[in-house]
């Protein structure tokens, strides 16, 4: 029977790895994992989650976030300069045609559109000529929105707002302003800008007539500015015109005169006579030959009253003439009310006190034109509110005969008339007038200038008498 070897023996000859100190040994719960930091001290803080770590959280990045938009702010103000324009300024519509003369420079030119917007706007010009057609140009302009154009190499932004919710009282027209902004190192381009903006406007004005009619309590261009009208292509009676245009320019010429005097600088003119003898057409040439503006003003017009019309008169455009026609028809009723209880008419005590009251301003000319000279009340036509009183009457002989020289003479003759032929028709003319006159037959010079428009030399003084019996007949 074998013996089983002893214990010590087999150890001896099967060796025993021996374990490991009981000091290496690290738990598995010990084992170092990602996130153990954060997970210990927001995980298991009471505080944490009891919700004050989150505030604190949300704490830091609002004052984060303001110190953002701070910076933001500050930097802006350091590196940008806007300047803003309201509709109720001038430069407004000069530097809204300005951006649009650009783009059509662009379009012409075929080259990239000047203005970098996709939002925009349509400005219909229609122009109605005298014969009856018309035509209609579309302009593409920048509309509400930001858009970024480049002017002398400094980019430059355009913010056009638009304020529907409100209105402007007296027009209705939406408040609108134009934002621009450029580099602070770029400030010195805005001047430069808003003069270009200007010239071009005054441009497009230079050599023409511009009309202005009240608009609310501000006055407004009226229609596409017309050409001026030469002075003397007006006849009236030898001496009228240089009479009138001589004391108005003496007037012009005597500002220190009257300021050392303490006068009021203002002077008002009244023209009457019979319809057709070319009252308006004078003043109309006689502010284009001193390359002054008209002021249309309608004292019949709904809603006018005494404080608006001080407004208007005080604050009329530099270099323009305040022209009130039929002054006489004016005040046939002192006030007029309208259903929806509008007043249509100022009263006439109104007016005279806007005419030199002390409220009335200065740095004004005034034209006033009646047909019935005999209807003015005295105080109206008085030295201080009329100055100066001109008659302009139906046509006279000396008149019939220059304006027939004039339709038909010089470079308008007609082929196969000579120049005596001419002038021996317009003697004819004269005679014929002058017999007219001394049977107490009266023309109009409009009924004549019409009637040399539709008629040759000849025809016309042939068939001219029947104008005098078509006068007495009107």
């Amino acid at each position: 029977m074998a013996s089983v070897p002893p214990a010590q023996d087999a150890a001896a000859t099967h060796p025993v790895t021996p374990a490991p100190p009981a000091s290496t040994t690290i738990p598995a719960e010990h084992v170092a994992q990602p996130g153990s930091f954060l997970s210990s001290v927001f995980g298991d803080n009471p505080y944490f989650q009891a919700g004050f770590g989150l505030m604190g959280m949300g704490v830091g990045l609002t004052v984060l976030r303001q110190g953002l938009v701070w910076g933001t702010t500050a930097l802006r103000r350091r590196m940008l300069v806007s300047l803003e324009i309201n509709n109720k300024d001038r430069s407004y519509e000069w530097f809204l045609a300005w951006m649009s003369r650009q783009n059509q420079v662009a379009q012409q030119s075929a080259r990239v559109p000047w203005v970098r917007s996709h939002q925009l706007s349509v400005e219909t010009i229609v122009e109605q000529r005298k014969n009856g057609s018309s035509s209609a140009l579309f302009n593409l302009v920048a509309g509400p929105g930001t858009h970024y154009f480049n002017f002398r190499g400094a980019w430059m932004q355009v913010k056009r707002e638009r304020e529907t919710r409100s209105m402007q009282l007296m027009s209705g027209v939406p408040w609108e302003t134009v934002t621009l902004t450029a580099l602070s190192r770029d400030r010195f381009l805005f001047p430069q800008l808003l003069a270009e903006a200007r010239d071009l406007a005054m441009r497009g004005n230079e050599g023409k007539l511009v009309v202005h009619t009240a608009w609310g309590i501000e006055w407004k261009p009226f229609g596409q500015p017309r050409r001026k009208r030469p002075l003397q292509s007006v006849v009236l009676e030898p001496g009228v015109s240089s009479r009138i245009e001589t004391d108005i320019k003496a007037f012009l010429d005597r500002r220190k005169w009257y300021a050392d005097r303490g006068i009021p600088y203002r002077r008002g003119y009244l023209l009457y006579g019979p319809p057709g003898s070319g009252k308006t057409s004078f003043i109309q040439a006689l502010a284009g030959s001193l390359s002054y503006d008209i002021c249309l003003l309608n004292l019949s017009e709904r809603g006018m009253t005494d404080d608006k019309l001080f407004h208007l008169l005080s604050n009329a455009p530099e270099r323009s003439f305040i022209l009130i026609e039929d002054i006489d028809a004016a005040f046939n009723k002192r006030v007029q009310t309208s259903e929806d209880g509008y007043q249509s008419s100022i009263t006439f005590s109104g007016f005279l006190n806007a005419l030199d009251g002390v409220a009335s301003g200065e740095e004004r000319i005034i034209f006033m034109t009646t047909n019935h000279l005999e209807k003015l009340d005295p105080a109206l036509i008085r030295p201080g509110r009329v100055d100066l009183a001109q008659v302009i009457d139906d046509a006279s002989p000396a008149q019939a005969r220059l304006l027939f020289n004039q339709f038909y003479g010089g470079s308008f003759k007609v082929t196969g008339l000579s120049d005596d032929a001419v002038q021996a028709m317009a003697s004819e003319l004269h005679d014929i007038v002058s017999d007219e006159l001394s049977a107490g037959k009266r023309v109009s010079m409009a009924a004549l200038q019409g009637h040399f428009i539709l008629h040759e030399a000849k025809d016309a003084l042939a068939s001219c008498r029947d104008l005098f019996a078509r006068r007495l007949n009107s």
